[in-house]
């Protein structure tokens, strides 16, 4: 019996979980074998990440056809962005504001302040040195350490360039065109292992945290959660149905292994070849769309993360007693939308990035150590929701373009 990609990913997770339960006490079992087939999984997605980033987004600026063109897309690229990132933070803030998770709470921040596993998140995180990073001094440096930002604005202005040169630059034009074929090729070649990779990988998270790290703080647990789904429901759901014309349903069946892709990998920038994919071949938006929309919202547009840093922040200010102001909220918005925007896609990004948050409201940083204990489930949450919100971009900006899509009529 042969079943379709999405029903061979939802398999493996299901089985992934089974096998994590099963196996939890043979720690032998995850560490020799599943957890090192989830990393090369991981590894061959991140792989081809950079020459999928460049050759898409200098493909997608060059198909538009002029820089007028280029302009209409980014301005109405960028309202979706903010649009669908502040309500998100609206939603997150409502939601905690309303539970209050963190009241009465008896944990004690003091235990986390020499906490080794905190040390790991840099205190020296501010929005200029984001902002900086948008633009590199070295490419070969930035393409190094996975600068994102400034892999994305090195490659758009390569690409206005190109639309500057015109047919002066159509041999140059030509290699990007075939040089993104051949990776999204080999695009499809990693995503006929992804059944295995997403089976190693929720079978392993599974059987090493199992399903305890609930308990202690499930309440700020099921707060995020609940404001995912409303974000989910309500706001995305009806930009697709409203804007771009398309069944919610349909949408998440056409892309659901991105969407596993992101839950299993926790990071946005790995999941991309395969919502590219997703989006391209179930959804049918064009290319020039796909390879402007996705590589820049995996990096720029994080509804789940600011979200996710919106709870936090007021979470962890309930914890110590402080009830924040109206002003102090509406700052916390606005850094969780700032600070999401330099969120690079990768695992347990937002939690470097929510330094800046805290810091924006004096807040003490060492509230970051509650998190930590929930954050990787956490973290294949927020990082799903960003994957569907670029994807619901696409094909809010194709529809806006014109184009037609498959089984697109609510």
């Amino acid at each position: 019996m042969n079943f379709k990609l999405p029903t061979q990913i939802m398999l493996a997770m299901l089985f992934g979980v089974v096998v994590g339960v099963l196996f939890k006490e043979q720690t032998f079992i995850f560490s020799a074998f599943l957890e090192p087939i989830g990393n090369v999984f991981i590894r061959l997605l991140k792989m081809i990440i950079v020459p999928i980033i460049f050759s898409s987004l200098v493909v997608g600026v060059v198909s538009l056809g002029s820089v007028q063109s280029l302009g209409r897309l980014g301005t109405r690229t960028f309202i979706y962005y903010m649009v669908t990132t502040f309500m998100a933070v609206m939603i997150g803030l409502i939601v905690v504001n309303f539970i209050k998770p963190g009241i009465d709470s008896s944990i004690d921040l003091s235990l986390f302040s020499s906490n080794p596993i905190f040390e790991g998140v840099s205190h020296d995180v501010s929005f200029v040195s984001v902002i900086t990073d948008i633009v590199p001094s070295n490419v070969i440096s930035a393409i190094a350490t996975e600068n994102m930002l400034g892999i994305i604005f090195f490659s758009i202005l390569f690409g206005t360039g190109l639309l500057a040169l015109d047919v002066r630059g159509s041999s140059v034009k030509q290699f990007v065109e075939e040089f993104n074929l051949l990776f999204l090729k080999i695009t499809d070649w990693i995503m006929k292992l992804s059944p295995i990779g997403v089976f190693a990988l929720i079978a392993t998270m599974v059987g090493q945290t199992g399903f305890a790290i609930f308990k202690p703080m499930a309440f700020y647990v099921a707060t995020v959660l609940l404001a995912i789904i409303i974000h989910l429901l309500f706001t995305l759901s009806s930009i697709l149905i409203i804007v771009a014309r398309y069944s919610p349903i349909t949408f998440f069946q056409k892309i659901f292994p991105a969407i596993a892709t992101a839950f299993a990998t926790d990071s946005s920038i790995a999941s991309l070849p395969v919502t590219m994919e997703c989006l391209e071949k179930n959804v049918g938006v064009s290319k020039k769309v796909v390879g402007f929309i996705a590589p820049l919202g995996a990096t720029v547009n994080m509804d789940g993360t600011a979200l996710y840093e919106a709870v936090a922040a007021v979470f962890i200010a309930q914890v110590v007693g402080i009830d924040m102001t109206i002003t102090q909220q509406i700052i916390v918005m606005l850094m969780a939308i700032l600070a999401s925007v330099g969120a690079a896609g990768i695992p347990s990004a937002g939690l470097v990035t929510l330094v800046i948050v805290l810091k924006a409201v004096n807040l003490p940083l060492e509230g970051i150590g509650i998190l930590l204990a929930v954050d990787r489930i956490l973290d294949m949450f927020r990082t799903s929701v960003n994957i569907i919100s670029d994807s619901c971009g696409a094909l809010v900006i194709g529809r806006l373009e014109g184009e037609q899509f498959f089984d697109s009529e609510v």
